[in-house]
């Protein structure tokens, strides 16, 4: 069985975005010819999330709108009192972030068949971004044959 481990670099343009991160997860795949196995999709930070769904337009902004219901920006939180905690000067205002994020997955394992992601017809790998812009990494690593 091989293992092949790579981060694909993200810099986010917004602060609440979703980003379809198939075509590099199966880049991924083709270099390092895996036909069969597994793919291990997996974000590194607290405010953001990743998520198998439909990458249609349409639906990704009913996404966005939903999401930022769920944790209104403009709420008041506990976390967001930094003057209460020992954080750096430019700290940003995120609670609202990681209550979102909590909602989402922080990795998808996904079976590979004939050198493709198992993945639906309408299914993609989506990263959510909630707290932008900023740089991101996500950590894939694919094992197979």
């Amino acid at each position: 069985m091989k293992f092949a481990s790579e981060v694909i670099e993200l810099e986010t343009k917004e602060e609440l975005c979703i980003y379809n991160l198939t075509p590099q997860i199966q880049r991924i795949m083709d270099i390092n010819s895996i036909e069969s196995g597994h793919a291990l999709v997996f974000t590194r930070h607290t405010t953001t999330g990743i998520a198998i769904n439909e990458n249609e337009e349409r639906l990704l902004e009913d996404l966005k709108v939903y999401l930022a219901n769920l944790a209104p920006k403009d709420k008041k939180y506990l976390h967001n009192d930094v003057h209460l905690r020992d954080v750096p000067p430019d700290e940003p205002l995120n609670a609202h972030s990681h209550l979102i994020a909590m909602m989402l997955n922080t990795s998808e394992y996904i079976p590979i068949v004939e050198g493709k992601l198992a993945l639906g017809t309408w299914q993609s790998v989506l990263f959510f971004e909630l707290d932008g812009s900023r740089k991101r990494t996500v950590f894939v690593q694919i094992s197979g044959e």
